[in-house]
């Protein structure tokens, strides 16, 4: 099965929501839209479902136009961000809800749930009512039903965002095991980096409902195209600094100065901006070659066993995420370090120009 998107656009009331959009998707493909809250993701997932129209542009499925079809004559499945199920059914009647309506017979509906139940992890609360579910069962509930109509097409709308942390762990882990099973287009919308980074596939990255760059995940993360794709595939975004190369320096900001070494050496003089993401920022030196930086510190912001560091240097707000709880009073010095080799390179314009080489996640 393949599904080609071809210039789509949506607007409503003039107001953009979608613009000039193609894309591609072939059978067995994970495929992750990043983006923002209000980037477009659920607007291209709707209209991919047949649940909504385009303004303009056309949905092919194996060379078929199936723009204008409606969502109950698609052979798709969708789970939402709500845990979505049926409050008068037991667990077992709310995964086998799809395969009933399609009027298959009993043995095959019950093979199917309990197949799909032990995907998810739900054979022994089979019988339960949804109120009786925490939050993590309720939406394993909704994913089951998902996908015991195996479907050729699995569209999943953030369907983790509303659980803790501790569940959005175990279910992404799950579910990269699931769509290794099927061979079904996955369509998964998400606004977190880090989670587009573990279920891995194929990225989209979406922006003001365009499309900024599309590729395998891991390297439209080593290598976002521009700074926008940058800011938008980092969490916290990017630390920008502006810079100037001016022989064999690099003049990183007004303070700092690096060597014209390793996979910066090609730069011509002339002014850019340098990125560095914020996990790449260290209280301690890891590496002899580490720069020093001093700033002001704004506010530490503890998150979990993460502390973010939101420093002033030289006028330029930059986040140092370090691993650990710190108590560091506001307004006083800091000093932390970088790793040059972990810099990225961007035009004045804002375009990508080297990115770092070999360097981890």
């Amino acid at each position: 099965m393949t599904i080609a998107i071809e210039n789509i656009s949506l607007s409503v009331n003039e107001e953009i929501y979608l613009k000039d959009i193609s894309l591609n998707f072939d059978s067995g493909s994970k495929n992750i839209l990043l983006g923002r809250t209000l980037a477009g993701k659920t607007s291209l997932l709707r209209i991919m479902a047949g649940l909504d129209r385009p303004s303009k542009g056309k949905i092919f499925v194996d060379g078929k136009d199936v723009t204008g079809i409606s969502v109950r004559k698609r052979n798709i499945s969708m789970v939402y961000q709500q845990f979505i199920n049926y409050p008068s059914f037991n667990v077992y009647d709310n995964i086998a809800s799809p395969l009933k309506v399609a009027g298959m017979t009993k043995s095959v509906i019950d093979s199917r749930v309990r197949e799909a139940a032990q995907m998810l992890h739900l054979e022994d609360m089979l019988n339960r009512m949804p109120g009786e579910l925490s939050g993590g069962q309720q939406q394993r509930c909704a994913i089951a039903r998902a996908l015991v109509k195996d479907t050729n097409l699995l569209l999943l709308d953030e369907p983790l965002v509303n659980l803790d942390y501790k569940l959005r762990e175990e279910l992404q882990i799950d579910l990269q095991d699931i769509f290794k099973q099927r061979n079904a287009i996955v369509v998964y919308t998400s606004t977190e980096p880090s989670e587009a980074l573990k279920l891995g596939g194929n990225i989209v990255i979406l922006d003001e409902g365009r499309v900024l760059q599309t590729g395998i995940t891991s390297e439209v993360f080593h290598k976002p195209a521009t700074i926008k794709v940058a800011e938008v595939f980092s969490d916290p975004p990017i630390n920008l600094i502006n810079c100037h190369v001016e022989g064999s320096v690099f003049h990183l900001g007004q303070n700092v100065t690096i060597p014209l070494a390793g996979h910066v050496k090609s730069l011509a003089s002339g002014d850019y901006i340098a990125g560095i993401r914020s996990n790449h920022l260290y209280l301690n030196p890891q590496n002899k070659t580490d720069i020093a930086i001093e700033a002001i510190l704004d506010l530490a912001e503890i998150n979990g066993s993460e502390t973010f560091f939101h420093v002033n240097y030289a006028g330029t707000k930059l986040v140092v995420q370090e691993v650990g709880i710190y108590s560091k009073k506001i307004n006083s010095k800091i000093l932390f370090y970088l790793d040059p080799a972990s810099l990225f390179v961007f035009s004045k314009s804002g375009e990508l120009i080297l990115s770092p080489e070999n360097f981890s996640v």
